[in-house]
């Protein structure tokens, strides 16, 4: 059950790193990243230099949810989205387009250069997480966030992040919710992230009554000094299979 609660930002006392079953393949990994690196030197401070977070003078309110409250009580349906994703602050910095299709735990993300040339693929279903580069080369995992960081140069958390994206908190850890005078999230903050939503899609015309029927537009993520901003062009119908409606 959530509690209403006065505007505080309370982190958690400790931070669990996943650890993966098996060792990554990381014999090409000096070579993948010097590929990539002139790709996004050139338009990873452009992007992140038009952020916007929410005002600090904007009426909010905050609730504080349990494990398994909060706003995510109903099942995640499945999405598909099309972006811009800018990275900075961690070992390597990434700008460039992002496509997500999630259905039923089952989630799959190509990276693109800022020129739209596929850098990377990563898969994840029940058995794992699987990376593949332009190279064609394959790196495993049991989780996103180990792989992403050993082959990227960066964490993605996407157990997490397949939440937010909607504008939910993950049901599976406590968090505090920022919501605007209009109803609708303006920050999450869980798992030692401070998400920040900047922008929204106008609400669908059978929703707009609702907070609800506003999709996200642009969000923000920090941790630790890791920004990650993601901005969605597009959002799709995906069925249960993955594929576009």
């Amino acid at each position: 059950m959530a509690q209403h609660t006065q505007r505080q930002h309370v982190w958690p006392a400790g931070i669990k790193w996943l650890r993966y079953e098996a060792p990554l393949r990381l014999c090409h990994e000096n070579r993948w990243i010097l590929r990539r690196r002139y790709l996004v030197i050139l338009c990873i401070l452009p992007f992140f230099g038009c952020a916007s977070l929410v005002p600090q003078n904007a009426s909010v309110h905050t609730m504080v949810a349990e494990p398994g409250g909060g706003l995510s009580s109903e099942a995640l349906p499945s999405f598909g989205l099309s972006g811009r994703i800018a990275v900075k602050g961690s070992k390597e910095s990434f700008s460039g387009g992002v496509q997500w299709h999630h259905a039923e735990g089952r989630d799959n993300i190509l990276l693109l250069s800022p020129l739209g040339q596929a850098l990377a693929q990563l898969e994840r279903s029940s058995e794992g997480v699987h990376l593949t580069t332009a190279e064609r080369e394959n790196y495993y995992a049991s989780d996103v966030e180990s792989l992403t960081e050993q082959v990227l140069g960066w964490r993605l958390p996407i157990i997490g992040l397949q939440y937010w994206v909607q504008g939910k908190n993950s049901p599976l850890t406590s968090s505090a919710i920022d919501l605007d005078d209009e109803g609708r999230v303006a920050a999450i903050r869980q798992d030692g992230w401070e998400i920040v939503y900047s922008s929204y899609f106008p609400a669908e015309p059978a929703l707009a009554a609702t907070p609800q029927g506003a999709r996200v537009r642009l969000l923000q993520l920090k941790r630790s000094g890791l920004q990650i901003r993601l901005v969605v062009d597009r959002w799709d119908s995906v069925d249960t299979n993955g594929m576009l409606d």
